[in-house]
């Protein structure tokens, strides 16, 4: 799995314990953050219907359904940044097509 902070890869066990952190920042593993249901676009920002809501999606937390996931933070941040682009230069062709 890869630490959804550093992006760095970090070896694990059959089970990611509650309080296990990266070994390279610190942070805590079994988090909704590194977790392969997390999804700011879904309901509670998880794609697993029966997990209880987690408020802090950073701090290590019990749920039952946690699974370490495949993505890297930075993956994540690319696709916001590449439609970021795509929108820059959509509304710079529309503003150039107004002044003409």
């Amino acid at each position: 799995m890869h630490c959804y902070r550093c992006g760095r890869e970090v070896h694990v066990q059959d089970r990611v314990g509650r309080q296990e952190t990266c070994p390279h920042c610190g942070v805590y593993l079994h988090c909704c953050l590194n977790c392969r249901f997390y999804d700011p676009n879904a309901y509670h920002q998880c794609r697993e219907s029966e997990a209880e809501y987690v408020s802090d999606k950073e701090s290590a937390n019990f749920c039952d359904y946690f699974e370490p996931g495949d993505s890297k933070k930075s993956q994540r941040t690319d696709r916001a940044e590449e439609a970021k682009k795509k929108l820059e230069q959509l509304f710079q062709k529309k503003k150039s097509e107004d002044g003409d």
